[in-house]
This record gives structure tokens, C-alpha cells and sequence, in this order.
């Protein structure tokens, strides 16, 4: 990551409000966190690129603050992730950031994050999550600490999407967003163009269902966690009733 983006999201950080438990997603700021990858499984495979968008609500996309990383998985990626993100080993060598820089820094800005009662949204938010502990078990064992140890306080659009709407279909960040009326800046995959979507898709879920904009902050996790059982069992049932087995994955 280069020194000038580093300052700019240490100094918006810093300057950022402390929001309360009372503040609305509606008016919230949000840290948008997204992550490409080596393949599917934390903790075997690793991160090689990331970013955080930093949103003000009150200016919208064009008051972004955005940190980005390449990051040096020191391991072969995948084929299949290989097609999705673009990215290659000897890419990967040549311009990845060492492993144990990129995780701390990534890191310590969701924590500054977190002290000031911003949540970290994510499209799908238990891969990142995992996948960032997973580099944190890895690299920066005892030295830094996992995500999933502390309250984490996140958005996951995916979860709000499947509590307010439903139709039928897939839900890739892709279409949701066109769905929602949002345009991508950038092409899908790329860790920042996925990130600046799953952050632009809260306005429209907020405008027209504004009992998503009356969430709190100190009800937001319990929200989604009653969300998620709710779609996990309507999921199981339609599973059951194809033969197929059910799913047992947990959210945050």
C-alpha cells in the first residue's frame, strides 16, 4: 500500500466522529472491506488483495477514503481464483507487499474503525472476516488479534438483501447491485470496484425500506444474526425438499 493512501485513511480515521450505540445505519459511516484471494478456505489460503473504503454519508461516494493492498501470499494460487481476480503467482511475487505488513495494517485501521462504533461492511461478510483471521493466525500470531475474538460490529448487505427482498435467484454482489440501481465503479472482482458497490448498495436499502435505516448500531448485529436463522431455515426447507443436504455455516 502506498505511503500516501496509508496517511489518508490514518488521518480520516482519526478525524472521523465517535458515533454512539444510538446511531442509525442510515446515518452511519461505514468501512467497506472486500478481498481476493488465493481460493475459498481460511486459514490454507491466503489474501492477495484487499481494500477498505471508508464512507462519509454525508458526501457519498465522492468522499471516499480508500486504502488498497497486493499482498505476497507466499503460496500458489489457485486456477480457479485465478480467473476470477486476475491475479498470478509471478504477479504476486513481483508486486505483493509482505504478508505480515498488509495484515497488521489492515487490521489496526477495522480497529480504529471499531473504537469509533463504525462497522466494517462486507459483501458476505464471514469469507473476508475469516479469511483475514486466517492471515492473522498465520502471520501475526500473539501480535495481533483476531477479529472474530472481539464484538465485532459489521454490515452485510447480503444478509439485509435477503431479509427485505424476495425474489428468487441468485445474489452475487453483481446483481444485487443491479437490482438496487447501483452502477459499478469498476469491474466486479476487483477487490475496490466490489468494495465501493457493497457500500453504495446501503443508500438504496435504506431509502425504500426504512426499517433498515432505523437499525441501531447496538441492535445491528442482533438484527442480522435473526435475519440470517430466518433465511438459513426457509433455505433448509427448500434443500430438504430437493434431496439435498442442508446448510449448517453460522453468520457472525
Amino acid at each position: 500500500m502506498e505511503n500516501t493512501e496509508y496517511t489518508s485513511m490514518e488521518q480520516a480515521l482519526q478525524s472521523a466522529p465517535q458515533q454512539r450505540g444510538s446511531t442509525r445505519l442510515g446515518d452511519s459511516w461505514l468501512l467497506g472491506f472486500d478481498t481476493e484471494t488465493t481460493g475459498t478456505k481460511p486459514g490454507k489460503d491466503g489474501i492477495v488483495s484487499a481494500s477498505l473504503v471508508l464512507r462519509d454519508p454525508t458526501k457519498g461516494y465522492s468522499g471516499d477514503v480508500v486504502a488498497t493492498w497486493i499482498v505476497n501470499p507466499h503460496q500458489h494460487i489457485s486456477k480457479g481464483a485465478s480467473r476470477v481476480n486476475g491475479f498470478t503467482d509471478q504477479q504476486l511475487t513481483a508486486e505483493g507487499m509482505e504478508p505480515e505488513l498488509a495484515t497488521k495494517q489492515m487490521a489496526g485501521f477495522i480497529a480504529r474503525a471499531q473504537d469509533k462504533c463504525i462497522p466494517l461492511l462486507a459483501y458476505n461478510a464471514p469469507f473476508d472476516v475469516q479469511m483475514l483471521d486466517g492471515d492473522i493466525a498465520h502471520w501475526c500470531a500473539g501480535s495481533v488479534k483476531p477479529l472474530s475474538e472481539g464484538d465485532l460490529l459489521v454490515v452485510d448487505p447480503l444478509v439485509l438483501d435477503r431479509e427485505i427482498s424476495h425474489r428468487s435467484g441468485r445474489r452475487t454482489l453483481g446483481l444485487t447491485s443491479e437490482y438496487y440501481g447501483v452502477i459499478p465503479h469498476g469491474n466486479f472482482h476487483d477487490a475496490t470496484a466490489d468494495t465501493v458497490a457493497a457500500v453504495d448498495l446501503i443508500k438504496p436499502m435504506t431509502t425504500l425500506f426504512p426499517q433498515v435505516a432505523r437499525i441501531t448500531m447496538d441492535s445491528l448485529m442482533d438484527w442480522q444474526r435473526q435475519a440470517q436463522a430466518k433465511w438459513r431455515e426457509h433455505f433448509n426447507q427448500y434443500l430438504l425438499s430437493q434431496g439435498r443436504r442442508p446448510v449448517t455455516d453460522s453468520w457472525l
